[in-house]
């Protein structure tokens, strides 16, 4: 792999959503990441066949059974050469396995240790189980998905797993590792997607310490209160989504949606909005989609169609920035952010679980006779 971190090596225990798309991004981004799965594979690739493990791309993937007596020191081997290890296991399970931080560390001082976590590594919670919807849940975001008659909506696994996971794990675990180049030194980053959910949201606490938004959800200018900043079905069933937030956007949506009457001047009185947003549901649900996409493109109306997967895929846009590509026959996002001088190549395809345990090994520095004791004794397979 190019990208800007070429060169840096990393090490994986394979778990769950957020470790696994945080080392995604890792490798998209040009580091050598070697996956560590357990035997019979990881959870994802016990749902589907290894090639739709989108979220595996771009690493090579050793078994080792981490119960097994010499397990540990193999593992502690390969994070000696390694920049930083991941893990999304509760917190005392590393340390139980005997590669805790403080192990990790003595063999490697300049390791960064990535750990995730719902709760964090320590607090009353710590050791409680959980999934996205509990964590954003705790953290007060989840309250704030959705509109006043109906339950809070999950925004897929995105706010927690994700965004406030995955993502916080990429950037912790990388300015660690700039820290560590010019400290010599390691450290713990502890990643709790409550927090991580939370901090998504500091905008909003903002404007709830200004008192300009509102407790309950669905009735404000950011969460589809607001009738300039939502989404509307069209005629043909289909959706788009208008956000004329600023005043001459929202003077370009009334001239094409033809609100020129002087009940459209006021949009600031929230009471209004809910008749305000019913008038323009009948206006919009009034033409296709495409003859809304055909009256409102290049007009400054912050407008977008609602695309569905299959849509998205195909848009001009996205074809021309090749927003999307196939990685092993699967579509898929492409690596993002972009870089003008070290751009990221094009992903591996994800492997099947323990396909190049041998190789790594190799690679890293481990001996045949010691492959072959490690696979005779069961603590390393090969498929």
């Amino acid at each position: 792999m190019s990208g800007p971190l070429a060169g840096v090596k990393i090490v994986e225990i394979v778990g769950l959503g957020p470790v696994p798309f945080g080392s995604m991004l890792l490798a998209d981004m040009g580091a050598e990441v070697i996956r560590i799965d357990r035997p019979g594979g990881s959870e994802t690739m016990k749902m589907v066949k290894p090639q739709f493990d989108a979220m595996a791309r771009g690493r090579r993937s050793a078994i080792v059974d981490l119960k097994k007596e010499g397990a540990a020191e193999v593992v502690l081997d390969l994070i000696g050469k390694a920049d930083a290890i991941l893990e999304g296991f509760r917190p005392g399970v590393m340390e139980r396995l005997g590669l805790g931080p403080d192990v990790c560390l003595k063999c490697n001082p300049k390791l960064v240790y990535g750990r995730m976590t719902g709760y964090g590594q320590d607090g009353p919670m710590s050791q409680a189980v959980g999934h996205d919807i509990n964590y954003i849940a705790l953290s007060g975001v989840l309250h704030t998905v959705g509109f006043p008659d109906r339950p809070p909506v999950p925004a897929l696994n995105l706010l927690g797993d994700m965004g406030g996971g995955g993502m916080l794990l990429a950037l912790g675990v990388v300015s660690a590792i700039l820290e560590a180049s010019r400290s010599g030194k390691g450290q713990v980053v502890d990643v709790a997607m409550l927090e991580g959910s939370a901090i998504m949201a500091t905008m909003m606490w903002g404007f709830h310490g200004a008192g300009i938004w509102h407790n309950e959800r669905g009735t404000n200018f950011g969460d589809g209160g607001a009738f300039y900043n939502r989404a509307y079905e069209c005629a043909d069933g289909k959706f788009i989504s208008i956000a004329s937030v600023e005043p001459q956007f929202y003077a370009n949506l009334r001239k094409v949606a033809g609100l020129e009457d002087k009940y459209w001047d006021e949009r600031t009185d929230r009471a209004r909005w809910p008749e305000q947003t019913g008038r323009l549901a009948k206006i919009f649900k009034s033409r296709t989609r495409d003859e809304w996409c055909a009256l409102m493109e290049g007009k400054e109306v912050c407008f977008a169609p609602v695309l569905e997967w299959s849509e998205a895929v195909h848009h001009p846009h996205n074809v021309a920035r090749k927003s999307f590509i196939e990685v092993g026959g699967v579509t898929q996002p492409a690596p993002a952010p972009r870089f003008s001088r070290t751009p990221t190549g094009q992903p591996a395809a994800p492997s099947v679980p323990g396909a190049e345990t041998e190789a790594i090994l190799r690679d890293w520095g481990f001996t045949e006779v010691r492959i072959r004791t490690l696979r005779d004794a069961a603590v390393i397979a090969s498929v």
